[in-house]
């Protein structure tokens, strides 16, 4: 029992919490940060203001995880984020296919307890930063409303990832909110005033089918005239969730402090919307329907960027610039919204993608006028613009591994953040790399790697010679291309089947990139034109080009709704078909034509087809192409781009397995085995449901061997990326076999990286 006589006042109870790191905000960015400073040896606590980690993403609020990939709908092949946020979108596939949004919850929570470095505080608000002196931060104050507890966490190091950059706001970091002119940064594309100055934040609903008919009364504060809303005769009964993203409002206010009230006037619209699907009487299929669920908090687009010492601009975005500094990666479009959202006249938003992806530099990532403080998510040091572009969550998180590499290399150091030196630096960079993490132009070099120090070679070693055809027949509408991986030299030749209603000319193309390491055809090389009869006809396509470099090159057959390709059932880690698609979800209308004067590249987009569809063109090469050799895996490079970087196995293979053999006896503790779970894929986390839970290029079943055939490590069921096995004692052998079973008939087995230390 307590009992507690009349006092004058009473405190809170107060913890003071001491760690290496505090990060405060627990969406995708912070989530990310905090678990990659935990497994880097760092005491980390994680401060979320929310009763659920995720952010944007969370059951709170609803919206996918897209980066890079942009649906599939942009030219960035083999670019989803790698890393721990792979890792979580992986587990998520695995464990919620169908897209539930509360399951997305545990997945990411179990992430994060499962760290032991890690102090979570859910339902904890930073309300005061403690500082040193002007430009140092000595701790945080916080407050959790469930436990009634003041914290007070004391670090040498705190990371931002709040969204709203609350820390950054109270300690005093320089910070910008709204857009730049023109003249600021010569960004072309910086908005007008009726773009305005901000985007919007957006509440979502939820319905669900009862089976029986259900009314609907409307709350007193929902828009009572649908009307007002000038695109409301795109609403439909279907639609859900971040379908309707373009529910946004607020881009006119002060989206920090005027978010309770942007809140309410979201509310009212969706309740408005619901009450005309439900009694305007224009959607009969709605009779079963009822609201099953509506956000009760906005999520949020734009508030705060904070300065650090590189402003991310478009031209970096759309150039894809070279930054020595480079620790991340973006790739969605530049996406700005008009500033009245829902109400506005104008389109939902105004997306121009860039030709690939472009790299962010380490020096966005960190206050410039804070010492001790790093930036990670939304708030990281961009202008309005280029904003557009890294403010979406697989970004963020992506971002935020590389702040928890470079948290820890400051604790190992005792340096600050800005003090990480270009010898640092290049130390980041390759921890980074060796954690999963891809960075454009940024080689691995990594001397600790005992694999790449042996001899590596295989039981078979896949040489495409022939994807044949598996009884599929697709018209030429959309037109369709295969993506193959040349070397340097002249193109082998190719042989296709095609049928033809009747007589026709069949129009193929050679076309490679401009920028290496992109997947934009934008440099035509050669055109054949091939006389068709009706029937079947056998197609030698013999190109005369001699390309300057390796790279993948584009086979593009345009298109003409009288002939049919035949595509072949057999997927082949780094081979991939491409379409001449339209994705009106990511503005993509086959081709980006920009207006003139907006800074904006015009180019086609030849995109894949969603599994169960995206078969690859049944072909024959001569001579045969042979890009998938055992070496690939200690080149460091674990995923394709201008090869394949993977050693696959030949299909008649029937126990593939890769050897590494030394000289002398090492000694091993640990063995990291990169696989493909197709990075291609865009994995959105809720209300889009996948056809699979585990990718199908994924090896399942493996074996490690050493020293007189003794298994050391067996694994099955596996359907991640990254395998990393630790042996309680340590393996000293002269030859490791990795022995990997094939994940199905038509899919050979592939690994893209080994690393043993």
């Amino acid at each position: 029992m307590i009992k507690s006589e009349n006092e004058e006042r009473r405190s809170f109870l107060q913890k003071t919490i001491h760690a290496d790191l505090v990060v405060t905000g627990g969406g995708l960015a912070g989530t990310c940060c905090a678990i990659t400073a935990a497994r880097e040896g760092m005491k980390v606590v994680l401060v979320q203001d929310r009763p659920v980690l995720g952010g944007n993403s969370s059951s709170e609020i609803r919206l996918w995880v897209l980066g890079a990939t942009s649906h599939m709908g942009n030219n960035n092949r083999w670019a989803r984020e790698g890393g721990v946020i792979d890792e979580i979108l992986v587990e998520n596939m695995y464990r919620n296919p169908e897209g539930n949004a509360v399951i997305f919850d545990t997945v990411v929570l179990d992430k994060v307890v499962n760290e032991k470095n890690i102090t979570l505080l859910l339902n904890t608000a930073v309300i005061e930063v403690e500082k040193f002196n002007r430009t140092k931060i000595k701790g945080l104050k916080a407050f959790c409303s469930q436990n009634s507890t003041a914290y007070n966490l004391v670090a040498p190091l705190f990371c931002d990832a709040s969204g709203d950059g609350v820390v950054g706001f109270l300690a005093g970091a320089a910070f910008r909110m709204g857009a730049e002119s023109r003249e600021e940064f010569g960004e072309l594309f910086a908005p007008d005033n009726e773009y305005g100055e901000l985007l919007g934040h957006s509440i979502y609903f939820y319905t669900k089918d009862t089976g029986r008919p259900v009314n609907f009364v409307p709350p007193s504060f929902a828009l009572d005239d649908i009307t007002k809303i000038p695109r409301y005769k795109k609403f439909n009964a279907s639609e859900q969730g971040c379908q309707l993203w373009w529910i946004e409002y607020g881009g006119r206010l002060d989206t920090v402090h005027d978010t309770e009230n942007i809140k309410w006037e979201l509310w009212r619209v969706v309740y408005g919307v619901w009450n005309h699907i439900k009694n305007s009487g224009l959607f009969p299929e709605a009779e079963n329907l009822t609201l099953e669920w509506v956000g009760t908090i906005p999520g949020k687009r734009e508030s705060r960027r904070f300065e650090g010492d590189y402003i991310l601009t478009q031209q970096d975005i759309i150039e894809q610039r070279f930054h020595r500094d480079a620790v991340a990666y973006g790739g969605w479009s530049v996406d700005l919204h008009p500033a009245d959202g829902v109400f506005s006249e104008r389109p939902g938003c105004n997306q121009w993608h860039s030709k690939g992806i472009y790299s962010i530099p380490y020096r966005c990532y960190y206050s410039k006028n804070i010492d001790n403080l790093f930036l990670a998510g939304r708030i990281i040091s961009v202008s309005h613009v280029a904003f557009g572009s890294s403010r979406v969550m697989g970004t963020s998180a992506y971002g935020g591994q590389a702040v928890g590499i470079a948290a820890a290399l400051c604790k190992e150091r005792n340096l600050l953040p800005r003090q990480i030196s270009e010898q640092v630096l290049e130390e980041m960079q390759q921890r980074l790399l060796m954690s999963g993490q891809f960075i454009p132009a940024i080689e691995v070099i990594a001397p600790e790697n005992l694999a790449a120090k042996a001899h590596v070679d295989a039981s078979s070693n896949f040489v495409l010679a022939e994807l044949p055809e598996g009884g599929i027949l697709k018209t030429l509408d959309p037109a369709a291309g295969q993506l193959l991986p040349f070397k340097k030299g002249k193109v082998p030749e190719l042989i296709v089947h095609a049928e033809a209603d009747e007589s026709t000319v069949l129009q193929v193309e050679l076309r490679t990139c401009e920028r290496s390491g992109s997947f934009t055809p934008d440099r035509f090389h050669e055109a054949i034109s091939i006389s068709m009869s009706p029937g079947r006809n056998c197609i030698h396509l013999n190109f005369k080009t001699v390309l300057d470099d390796q790279g993948y090159a584009f086979i593009l057959f345009k298109k003409n709704p009288r002939v049919h390709l035949h595509f072949s059932a057999q997927r082949i880690t780094g081979i991939l078909s491409v379409f001449n698609l339209v994705n009106e979800a990511v503005s993509n209308y086959g081709k980006q034509t920009p207006p003139d004067g907006i800074g904006v590249d015009s180019f086609e987009f030849w995109c894949p087809q969603r599994r169960p569809q995206g078969q690859n063109i049944a072909v024959k090469i001569n001579p045969p192409l042979d890009c998938f050799s055992p070496g690939n895996v200690i080149n460091g490079v674990d995923r394709p781009v201008l090869a394949p970087n993977a050693w696959v196995a030949d299909l008649h293979d029937d126990k593939p397995q890769l050897r590494l053999n030394w000289e002398t006896k090492k000694t091993i503790r640990k063995i990291v085995l990169s696989f493909d779970t197709d990075f291609d894929h865009p994995m959105e986390t809720v209300l889009m449901g996948h056809p699979e839970s585990i990718m199908p290029f994924c090896v399942r079943s493996y074996r490690i061997i050493g020293d007189g055939n003794k298994i050391l490590f067996e694994k099955n069921n596996n359907y991640q990326t990254r395998n990393i096995i630790e042996f309680d004692d340590p393996v000293i052998t002269k030859q490791l076999i990795i022995q990997v079973d094939h994940p199905a008939e038509d899919i050979p087995a592939s690994v893209f990286g080994v690393w043993c230390f």
